[in-house]
């Protein structure tokens, strides 16, 4: 793996920079590429990134309203993936989008994740007033969008059942509930080798999120991914508790990781908010010097 080349490890959260973790209608957010690059110039960000689920399909009004309005855009794209009893998020950077290896990687997952949208669909409808057509209607790209549970949650708000899809996920859309349904997903191993021969730079999202697995990444784990080619950790995520963040750092600074920060915002799907976690701009500069493709202005 390629060092970090003159980059400080921030030990602190940032306070300015560049929000590494953005998701738009193309996936699982509720705004357009347009509006997530109008509110990050609005709100001072230096920059931002557009990392939809499996997919790239955002990628070109990202890059349209980038132009337009002057900010500067990291590409990505968050993967799903899984090492041994742990659900891992990789957020993929800056690697070319015509690779075969990944553009494989991509449509094999968004067709596992339809299918497993729709058992979970199947079962939820014997229970409550949705089925699969109410799902549908959530999605505001057609074919482009990758589908998965918070639409879910959006079909079960518009029929009224909850109030808002935090509501839901806490509950019938829960990763503990009985209608839930595991995402068929590629070993973070094939992530991280997949990104890497796009020319990209693979970080692990959220990584210690206890909301999110009863079991983290161990050391161990980590240590695995480095050997494989892992770039980075995302230290700053409203998920990952102080304690966390601390070990996270130390095992950043063994294996000289890149530290970055993002909000994962969804627009109205979620409550994080764009911004509340940033990525240094030396950071986001070694991101783009590794990754195969220029930063987009």
């Amino acid at each position: 793996m390629e060092a970090m080349a003159n980059v400080a490890i921030p030990m602190t959260p940032p306070t300015s920079g560049w929000d590494m973790h953005c998701h738009t209608v193309f996936s699982d957010g509720t705004e357009t590429p347009h509006e997530l690059v109008r509110r990050a110039k609005a709100i001072g960000l230096h920059g931002v990134a557009i990392t939809d689920h499996d997919t790239t399909a955002g990628w070109e009004q990202a890059e349209e309203a980038s132009g337009a309005m002057g900010l500067p855009l990291v590409r990505g794209t968050e993967i799903t993936a899984q090492d041994g009893t742990v659900s891992v998020h990789m957020l993929a950077y800056q690697y070319d989008p015509r690779n075969g290896r990944i553009c494989e990687l991509f449509r094999s997952t968004r067709a596992a994740r339809l299918e497993r949208v729709k058992k979970m669909v199947a079962l939820l409808s014997r229970d409550f007033p949705i089925d699969w057509d109410d799902v549908r209607a959530q999605v505001k790209e057609g074919a482009r969008t990758t589908i998965g549970r918070p639409h879910i949650a959006d079909a079960l708000v518009a029929a009224g059942v909850y109030p808002d899809r935090s509501a839901a996920f806490a509950d019938a859309v829960s990763s503990h509930s009985k209608y839930y349904i595991p995402t068929p997903s590629p070993s973070t191993a094939e992530v991280v080798r997949a990104v890497g021969e796009a020319g990209g730079v693979s970080v692990v999202a959220h990584a210690a999120d206890t909301s999110r697995n009863r079991v983290l990444l161990s050391d161990g784990q980590i240590a695995r991914l480095v050997d494989e080619g892992l770039d980075g950790l995302e230290v700053w995520h409203r998920g990952n508790p102080p304690e966390q963040r601390a070990r996270l750092l130390m095992l950043a600074e063994r294996y000289r990781l890149l530290v970055t920060g993002g909000s994962d915002w969804h627009g109205r799907g979620k409550p994080n908010a764009l911004g509340e976690y940033v990525t240094d701009d030396a950071t986001v500069a070694e991101i783009v010097r590794r990754g195969a493709i220029l930063l987009w202005r």
